[in-house]
């Protein structure tokens, strides 16, 4: 006991004290930092989907000069499908849009689609591979793939290929190739300038949503698609330049494509009923089935043709000579 005291009072374990107390504290001290720090982390991540910076501004700038300027890309595309339906069907240069059911070729308008998806072959394989696709894999493979950056000449052959296959009589929609389209401009006006890969990915998905708005007259449903397929995300950072482009592209369409829908809309009461609402439900759960099974059917033709032994730059011929038999 006295051996301990006097060791104590020579201040050898009072040492020892200290340094362990002083020991522990530091300990405390840095797992309390690096509690605060995880606290604080996650409080900003949370509050990441909600809050922004002023770097949002610029963006959005480019976004509405986007936006404006997929509107007339639109335009381009629409009147390029009118133009060749003409010139396929009819053998006159005009690009208003026709429909080729009142040609009068006869038996020869079997040869049409098969001639368009020989052209559109070509292309394919001597101009890009990548206007294949239906325009939105193609969008999404930028995204994930290339930092969202797109070709230039993606911008020139898409449009210019998909109303290829469009005016000479292929069935398709103009969805898929003006968001490939749209995308396109978007990417390369960021491409432009000193960007992150989500800040050029926020103006590729605005070239999108303000083509499709321009295309469809839906604005909303342009902004919705857009975020769905290609953002993938709600954060005001992206959202508002994307809500922005599919805005402005509306308005200015308006002027430079008319006002009213786009589909002609019959005559119709005004007030809807509990029946009618019950009909619309049923129709909507009908169609819903019918796309599953078109999307299914789809991807069930695209692999029986990766199966054939010929390149697939033929592909196009073959389908269009169903689609010249099926008239």
């Amino acid at each position: 006991m006295a051996e301990r005291f006097l060791s104590f009072a020579s201040g050898k374990d009072w040492q020892k004290g200290v340094d362990k107390v002083q020991q522990d504290s530091v300990q405390q001290g840095i797992s309390s930092r690096h509690n605060k720090n995880k606290r604080t982390k996650g409080r900003n991540e949370e509050l990441g989907d909600f809050s922004t910076t002023l770097r949002v501004l610029p963006i959005s700038a480019l976004a509405v000069v986007i936006g404006a300027i997929c509107a007339f890309v639109a335009l381009a595309l629409l009147r390029l499908i009118g133009l060749f339906t003409n010139l396929f069907y009819y053998g006159h240069w005009g690009s208003a849009l026709v429909s080729p059911a009142g040609n009068h070729l006869g038996w020869f308008s079997i040869l049409v689609p098969i001639g368009g998806g020989l052209i559109v072959g070509l292309m394919a394989r001597y101009g890009s591979e990548r206007i294949r696709g239906h325009g939105i894999p193609e969008a999404i493979e930028a995204i994930l793939i290339n930092g969202s950056r797109v070709e230039p000449k993606i911008a020139v052959l898409k449009p210019v290929s998909s109303a290829i296959a469009i005016g000479s009589g292929g069935p398709f929609g103009a969805e898929g190739p003006i968001i490939m389209t749209g995308g396109a401009f978007g990417s390369m006006i960021a491409q432009l300038f000193q960007l992150t890969n989500a800040e050029r990915k926020t103006l590729l998905v605005a070239g999108a949503a303000g083509g499709m708005s321009a295309t469809f007259a839906a604005p909303v449903a342009s902004v919705l698609l857009a975020v769905e397929l290609l953002l993938f995300e709600w954060k005001p950072r992206s959202l508002v330049p994307v809500a922005l482009s599919s805005i402005v592209a509306s308005v200015v369409r308006r002027y430079i494509l008319g006002f009213g829908p786009l589909f002609p809309v019959p005559a119709h009461p005004l007030h809807i009923g509990p029946a009618s609402l019950l009909g619309c439900a049923l129709v909507g759960l009908l169609a819903g089935c019918l796309s599953a099974l078109l999307t299914l059917s789809i991807y069930k033709v695209e692999d029986a043709f990766h199966k054939l032994p010929i390149h697939w730059m033929w592909w196009p011929v073959i389908g269009g000579l169903a689609i010249g038999l099926g008239g």
